[in-house]
């Protein structure tokens, strides 16, 4: 005999859930609410979503690394021999044999003495910049840096100083305006993931010798993709040994996850000890570190990735830049970020809805992340895209823009 199935009680909104209600319908009105995009499997520039499938130029999967069987089974060898999971931070038993053979590796390819590891590059920059500058110093940031900078600057309170995007001569009169502080230190973004333009790290390391000032820069967009063995932005303006901490992302280009610093031995030290992202965090497991090993050794060798990815993304440029060019906008040389402006919020969700009824995911970026009026599709290539992929977005694309102007 079967039990008899009450009702479940009615569900009253709390006075919580109502005024987040309130927030996320005006939200909705205003094309700015988000929800998840559910992948249930990735192969190369392929993600299938259910019985779809689709063409990915949404993702960070700049060298078609993030589903290559050789660094899967690297992980899965490591998973049989170590397990699933680092049950403590690595201060306390955490800490693995893969844990430092990969800060070595990542030292090596990076040309620095030493790196230190984190979960993420969002807990890198929340970790290190608190613990590099403090109440009475100042830190200079650049208006457009990504939001992980700016809440690791306001996280440190340290004086912060925001000049304009890019603008070398306005940072220089602000260091040399501001007197008193004990530290001075400049965070900026080497490829700005919206714009894909990249910041001049020769003229920044110039300004910050002549000053006395210290430099943080995030490469995690430039790791695996720029300078000639991929090294990143160090490598790209030739300032080798002139910045002062590099942090990097490890699920970008390289296809895992997880993040570091890299520098002198000693600032590592000094992170190991104060950086509270790190010391307060269990650590990742040991198979991801086999597995970055792995990918790190495939960008090495494999620099015909970087060459694909630049050629695809010059494919790209070139047809979008032809037949969109008041969408498309002028930047520094940026390898494998495009963006392409609509304008409104609600005109680009349409815009990216369209692209994926024809087979296409791409990035649709609005406020906050971009300015009002600025929004956009944030389009990534791949050295996994074919040829065929590229002209098909860009021949869809075109087609959806002109039959639509911009709002």
């Amino acid at each position: 005999m079967n039990a008899s199935r009450s009702a479940p009680p009615e569900q009253h909104l709390s006075s919580l859930d109502l005024e987040l209600e309130a927030h996320l319908d005006a939200l909705e009105a205003q094309g700015l609410r988000r929800s998840l995009r559910r992948v249930d499997r990735r192969s190369g520039a392929i993600i299938h979503i259910g019985a779809s499938s689709y063409v990915d130029f949404a993702s960070n999967d700049y060298l078609g690394l993030a589903s290559d069987h050789r660094i899967a089974a690297a992980a899965v060898d490591a998973l049989g021999a170590n397990g699933t999971g680092s049950p403590a931070s690595r201060l306390i038993s955490g800490n693995h044999a893969s844990h430092e053979e990969l800060e070595r590796c990542i030292a090596s390819f990076k040309g620095t003495e030493a790196a230190l590891l984190f979960t993420s590059g969002y807990a890198a920059n929340l970790g290190a910049i608190p613990a590099l500058v403090k109440k009475g110093d100042v830190v200079y940031t650049d208006k457009l840096n990504h939001a992980s900078l700016i809440d690791g600057c306001r996280l440190s309170r340290a004086e912060v100083r925001i000049f304009p995007h890019r603008d070398i001569a306005a940072l220089r009169q602000m260091l040399a305006a501001d007197t008193g502080f004990r530290r001075k230190m400049i965070v900026v973004d080497s490829v700005f993931s919206m714009d894909g333009d990249l910041f001049p790290l020769d003229e920044l390391a110039e300004v910050a010798e002549e000053s006395g000032t210290w430099t943080y820069v995030d490469d995690a967009h430039a790791t695996g993709v720029l300078g000639e063995r991929g090294t990143g932005s160090i490598e790209h303006f030739g300032v080798d040994g002139r910045i002062d901490v590099v942090m990097g992302t490890l699920g970008k280009a390289l296809g895992t996850s997880g993040a570091f610093i890299a520098g002198s031995k000693t600032l590592v030290e000094f992170l190991l000890n104060r950086a509270r992202s790190f010391i307060f965090t269990t650590a990742s497991p040991p198979a991801i570190a086999a597995a970055t090993i792995e990918a790190i050794r495939i960008v090495q060798d494999e620099p015909w990735r970087r060459d694909k990815l630049r050629a695809n993304a010059e494919r790209l440029r070139s047809a979008l830049s032809e037949f969109l060019p008041e969408h498309c906008l002028e930047s520094s040389f940026s390898p494998h970020i495009l963006p392409v402006v609509v304008g409104s919020s609600a005109r680009v969700v349409q815009v990216g809805t369209e692209l994926q009824n024809r087979g296409f995911i791409v990035g649709v970026v609005r406020p906050p992340t971009v300015p009002p009026g600025t929004s956009r599709l944030r389009i990534s290539s791949s050295a996994a895209h074919t040829e065929e992929q590229v002209d098909g977005l860009a021949r869809h694309l075109t087609q959806i823009l002109r039959d639509t102007p911009v709002a």
